[in-house]
């Protein structure tokens, strides 16, 4: 079975506890804490990491370097500061890598 953890500020993510997910609050958005975890979730089996977006956006270094990878799978969630549109640029980028097009033609 695949491990599953959040990432984020802990009023975005303490919901996903009550479904069996690993929850890892990050106060702040504090980027030396967010990176030193996110190593540790990688190194140590999780397979799909769901971060923040506004994590995510000072955590860009290091979550590029697991972006070639199949596992663990980094996918960007809106938190309760609302949707930036990072997260589904992000899906949308990897998607036309995978297939070579732009299957949104916006």
């Amino acid at each position: 079975m695949v491990k599953i953890a959040v990432m984020g500020d802990y009023d975005s993510i303490y919901g996903f506890a009550a479904v069996g997910l690993s929850i890892f609050p990050i106060q702040d958005n504090q980027a030396e804490e967010g990176a030193r975890i996110l190593k540790n979730l990688a190194e140590n089996g999780f397979g799909i990491i769901y971060i923040t977006e506004a994590l995510a956006s000072v955590l860009h270094k290091e979550i590029s370097r697991y972006r070639d990878q199949l596992s663990p799978a980094i996918i960007l969630i809106p938190g309760v500061q609302g949707n930036t549109g990072e997260g589904v640029e992000s899906v949308k980028k990897s998607v036309e890598q995978a297939i070579g097009s732009d299957i949104l033609f916006s």
